[in-house]
């Protein structure tokens, strides 16, 4: 084994540039999840081309060809999957090693509005940086992934056991159908890793998140005979005040996990939106009747997603009857995508312990195993199918604004722990 991981860190480092020009291909390939629709089509069929090169038997299926998928009680409805299909590729092994999936979503936010420096779908490389949409989340992580393909093959590495990498659509905005899908048609798998841009950290465990769209109602204008009206200034002002409270219950509500005790706040209540209507001068200079807030708040592993969204609930009912008055309509909640619940496997977990192990013998030290700070599709691998899994990939920045990057040289750690790991979890026959 020391004879191959010898072979698997000089073929990583002398094939740094492939790694990089995969990654920028990916970027280059605008894959936008915009609900209901997306647009991954294409970058699908360049990942199955790429594996189909590596000597890989990938498909493309559509997600309405799975058996029970849209009856399924976590199937989120109201999705259009035409020209949205999952990508999925498994090489049998030799025998007598254990199954692995990497998993990863193939889909991206949107560009947005936001300004961008260079071009979003540019893949522009800046010193240690390469800039995209999607270069941090998460297409760092399926290029890790279809190098490993590519590697195994240039390698001739064999593996005892089954290996499938898989590319899913539909995991931003709180889908996980196309992950979900995946797992209803299978493979099943001893272990799973998720290329999340995970830092370098092994992460085992993610936080829960809730979207919650607040609109205001109270009216507004700017000629009265009596006082000036305040229209949803005063309601807005009152709710951004009891923001603070909210998030005080839930720092002293929420469970302890140990794999959030290095955070100061466990579990952030933040204001993502605010919007009162459009900006400008070709808009009329009024007060508001009308105030979307757009609301976002995390909740840890064993935490119920019913006694969370709860507390929401009466905490802004409490807020409501604390200003009698100012709240002439009552606020209107909606809940526009998933709520996503927390996870988390043992940090004793042989998927967890051999991934660090592969890690520090890699890279000289052993990575810290923490929870990753958002939500993800980890839950479906662990808590329905109950397949232990992880998080693991490169280190970047600005996930989901502008100039989102991603750092090249852990992209290349990554894929080096990563394949050395492969070769562990699975079995390299003769080695």
């Amino acid at each position: 084994m020391d004879d191959l991981k010898a072979r698997i860190e000089g073929y990583v480092e002398d094939h740094k540039q492939c790694l990089t020009a995969l990654l920028q291909s990916l970027v280059r390939i605008p894959s936008e999840n915009t609900p209901p629709t997306g647009a991954e089509r294409a970058c699908q069929e360049f990942c199955e081309k790429y594996l189909s090169s590596s000597g890989w038997v990938p498909e493309l299926y559509s997600l309405d060809s799975v058996p029970g998928l849209r009856e399924h009680p976590l199937f989120l409805p109201s999705r259009d999957y035409t020209h949205r299909p999952n990508l999925t590729a498994t090489h049998t092994g030799a025998g007598g090693g254990r199954s692995l999936i990497l998993s990863g979503h193939i889909d991206t936010v949107p560009r947005g509005t936001l300004p961008w420096t260079v071009d979003p779908f540019g893949g522009e490389v800046q010193g240690n940086r390469l800039l995209g949409r999607g270069s941090n989340d998460m297409k760092g992580g399926i290029a890790a992934n279809l190098f490993v393909a590519r590697a195994l093959q240039d390698l001739k590495i064999v593996l005892r056991g089954d290996l499938t990498i898989e590319t899913v659509v539909d995991e931003e905005f709180g889908g996980a159908n196309g992950t979900l899908a995946g797992r209803l048609r299978g493979p099943h798998a001893d272990a799973a890793v998720i290329g999340e841009p995970s830092f370098l950290r092994v992460c085992h465990a993610q936080r829960g998140g809730c979207v919650a769209h607040i609109t205001l109602r109270a009216p507004g204008g700017i000629l009265s005979s009596k006082a000036m009206p305040s229209g949803v200034v005063d309601s807005l002002r009152i709710l951004l005040d009891a923001v603070a409270r909210f998030a005080e219950q839930r720092r002293a509500n929420a469970l302890k996990c140990p794999a959030y005790a290095s955070l100061a706040d466990p579990v952030p209540v933040s204001i993502m939106k605010i919007s009162t209507g459009p900006w400008g001068m070709g808009e009329p200079i009024t007060i508001p009747e009308t105030c979307q807030v757009e609301m976002y708040w995390q909740f840890l592993p064993g935490e119920r997603r019913e006694q969370v969204l709860a507390e929401f609930q009466t905490w802004l009912s409490e807020t409501v009857r604390s200003a009698p008055g100012f709240f002439p309509v009552p606020p209107e909640v909606t809940f526009p995508v998933r709520t996503i619940p927390g996870s988390m496997v043992g940090e004793d977990s042989a998927v967890v312990t051999e991934m660090v192990r592969c890690a520090s013998e890699i890279n000289g030290t052993a990575p810290a195993v923490q929870g990753i700070e958002g939500p993800c599709d980890l839950f479906l691998f662990q808590d329905v199918f109950h397949i232990p899994a992880i998080l693991w990939g490169a280190r970047g920045g600005n996930t989901h604004g502008a100039d989102e990057y991603v750092e090249l040289d852990t992209v290349v750690a990554a894929a080096k722990s990563l394949l050395w790991f492969v070769c562990r979890w699975c079995g390299a026959a003769g080695a």
